[in-house]
């Protein structure tokens, strides 16, 4: 039986093989006997999330990308695998491609599916407009395409799905549950959903799956209920709303995980987007997601979503909390005062034009991070009356060591070709889970049974329709005049002695890295030989797309072999240059990202911060020896043995560019880029476009596929 230290060592072995100067096949460490077996499967430390598959049945290969054409009729430039940068779907060769990839390449070296929604296609052709039979049929198509891949009963690994606001019709809207959606997909994803929790499932579209059973639950999150784009509800402030019970069961939830010494993934579809001036989610909601969050910080591993099609992620300030939200007191209708933030979505969806004002936004509220060098250089100093050391004040803004004033969410970009079609594997700490064996039968098993609501329970036979129209009734009343605060219970934080959480602190189940996959179809397809000239801002919701009015080059459709190739690799980045997914490596990115004069500060691996703040935690973590600390009688500013880190001539530049080029997936050109972010002196270091018309992922040898 190998031993913890040499599994790790297999694990470092593994990694440089990845990250090595030419392409590699790496393969899982020898072992006694298959990773499945009958008995069970181990595991192998990585699992996929896929998104936004979007597949559409009526795709035409070389139609119109035009909006009265939606690639469906008329001649135009659409290709074999899809119309990379336009406002078309996914064409059913390119599911069927995707899945076959996924067989060859990742079956049974992941140990579970993260499966974001939106497996639907758009409602974007007057001429054939969507039906929920089409709807259906569609997300069963997908479903049969898991099934083909792991296993005809859908169990081989955990599959966990969640509603898109493509998934449901009209699009964007969610009732109050038991509904015909919730029904319906009790059904469709039965191989998915555990047994003991398809009631809760019916009420709303909420459950859990425990992927690692009494180690790690993924938790499926209805985000439509959240979604400021769906006006079937209000938010979660008030008591009567699906959004309310939502937040009330994840709680709950939650709860039960941290009493049972388990730690939990959220997972949904619309991400909790927000900025300066724009939001994705209602107000309410976000406070009380972003609460929920601070308060389980000790058990939460992180947050997946994705619906924007943008490669990026997410900082949540939990000093952006309200203090009735921390005193668990809510109104309805939540101010967003001073700055009125406005919708990013544009009926339900990103635009080009919208995304390239968030992530500028992004930018901006990164810009405005607690300085990592003021912190790091900060003196020690002694807290009036409490003997021992503290942290200075200055290392108070970010939330101690572990950078516990902030919560990282992931947004995973898509399938469907908006830009180009990506999937994502992650990777995370499996130290001292190398030898468990999961039997099975126990991937749709729950050894709980899920805690009902105080809702849930009153309300378990009344009928779904009866429900859905009282609550709309409920909807249709005059709102509270007194602009009433409704109570809800607070979570209790961690307590004092409890060590950080595997997003703050690296440990097991600690994610360590992902690698983000894509597939060039513009050399896949091979159409065109010109290289791309047309602009992906046309300030119009429809994009035809980079190809538009251009004429394939050969008589009849000749598409090269299909593969997904690795565009950058987090474990061996030399731009990003994240160490893990922890909170505080991406805390150092963002304020990176945010830095437009070059001061910001790259730590090195010898280095670390050390940071407080008002919430609760133990400053007692804080070792002696990280730097900014006194050590043994050194006086303070010392900096005599202070390893400053290295800066490229160019960093402030590259990895702001580096992030705009991987959020739109290497499709939009150097020009573009210069132009609508401000980059041009960086322009002449660009070396990234492929001579063969098309992108070139940034990982040495990309061109091939490392086999995990």
């Amino acid at each position: 039986m190998p031993s913890v230290q040499q599994a790790l060592l297999w694990g470092i072995c593994s990694l440089c093989l990845t990250c090595g100067a030419s392409p590699s096949l790496v393969t899982d460490p020898p072992a006694t006997s298959p990773p499945n077996t009958q008995s069970g499967r181990k595991l192998h430390g990585r699992f996929l999330q896929i998104t936004d598959i979007h597949p559409d049945p009526f795709y035409k290969t070389w139609s119109s990308t035009e909006a009265d054409a939606a690639c469906h009729r008329k001649k135009g430039p659409a290709g074999v695998y899809g119309a990379e940068t336009s406002g078309c779907d996914t064409p059913i060769s390119l599911v069927n491609e995707t899945f076959k990839w996924i067989e060859a390449n990742l079956k049974d070296k992941i140990d579970f599916v993260v499966w974001t929604g939106d497996s639907a296609r758009h409602d974007n052709d007057e001429k054939i407009p969507r039906t929920p039979t089409q709807i259906i049929e569609q997300n069963e198509f997908v479903v049969s395409k898991f099934t083909e891949v792991f296993g005809r009963d859908g169990t081989r690994i955990p599959i966990v799905p969640t509603f898109g606001n493509n998934d449901i019709m009209p699009h964007n809207i969610f009732l109050s549950g038991p509904n015909k959606w919730t029904l319906k997909y009790t059904d469709i994803w039965r191989h998915f959903i555990p047994e003991e929790q398809r009631h809760q499932f019916q009420r709303g579209g909420w459950f859990y799956v425990e992927v690692i059973p009494r180690q790690l639950a993924v938790i499926s999150m209805n985000t439509i209920y959240f979604f400021d784009s769906n006006s079937a509800v209000n938010g979660c402030g008030a008591k009567d709303e699906p959004g309310y019970e939502h937040m009330e069961w994840l709680r709950i939830q939650l709860e039960q995980l941290r009493r049972r010494g388990m730690k939990a993934i959220l997972m949904g579809h619309v991400p909790p987007a927000r900025t300066e001036s724009k939001l994705s989610w209602d107000e309410t909601c976000w406070q009380k997601f972003t609460l929920w969050q601070r308060q389980y910080r000790d058990i939460l591993v992180t947050s997946l979503f994705g619906h924007m099609n943008l490669d990026h992620f997410m900082l949540h300030d939990f000093r952006e909390l309200k203090r009735d939200t921390k005193r668990g007191r809510m109104k309805a209708n939540m101010a967003v005062t001073p700055n009125k933030r406005v919708s990013m979505f544009e009926d339900g969806e990103v635009t080009i034009t919208s995304a390239s004002d968030y992530l500028l936004d992004l930018r901006e509220s990164w810009a405005k991070l607690p300085s990592l060098r003021d912190a790091l250089e900060a003196p020690r100093s002694k807290r009036e009356g409490k003997s021992g050391k503290a942290p200075h004040k200055k290392m108070h803004e970010i939330g101690g060591q572990w950078g516990e004033r902030f919560s990282v969410g992931h947004v995973s970009p898509s399938v469907i070709p908006t830009y180009f079609p990506t999937l994502r594997v992650f990777e995370y700490n499996i130290t001292g889970l190398e030898d468990l064996v999961i039997p099975a039968e126990a991937d749709l098993l729950s050894p709980t049974a899920p805690v009902q609501t105080e809702k849930e329970e009153s309300d378990q036979f009344e009928n779904p329709t009866l429900s859905s129209q009282k609550d709309k009734r409920k909807k249709a009343k005059k709102p509270h005049k007194k602009r009433k605060k409704y109570k809800f219970k607070v979570p209790s934080p961690p307590s004092k002695s409890t060590p950080p959480g595997p997003a703050y602190s690296p440990q097991t189940l600690t994610l360590t890295g992902y690698v983000q996959y894509f597939a060039n179809i513009t050399r896949i397809n091979n159409d065109f030989v010109e290289p791309n000239d047309s602009s992906l801002f046309n300030g119009q919701k429809w994009n035809e797309g980079k190809h538009k009015g251009k004429q394939p080059k050969h008589n009849k459709p000749r598409p090269k072999e299909f593969e997904y190739e690795i565009e950058y690799n987090t474990t061996c980045d030399k731009v990003y240059r994240l160490k893990d997914l922890t909170v505080k490596s991406y805390l150092e990115l963002a304020t990176r990202i945010g830095d437009q004069d070059g001061k910001a500060l790259l730590l090195t691996e010898e280095e670390g911060i050390t940071y407080e703040d008002e919430i609760e935690f133990d400053v007692d973590r804080t070792p002696d020896d990280l730097a900014g600390m006194e050590k043994n009688g050194e006086k303070k500013n010392k900096k005599k043995h202070r390893k400053r880190p290295h800066k490229g001539k160019h960093d402030k530049n590259s990895v702001w560019y580096t992030f705009v080029k991987r959020a739109f997936v290497g499709t939009m050109d150097a020009d573009d880029i210069a132009e609508q972010f401000s980059i041009a002196e960086y322009l002449e270091e660009i070396t990234e476009q492929s001579p063969d018309n098309g992108y070139v992922g940034e990982s040495e040898g990309a061109q091939e596929v490392i086999e995990l």
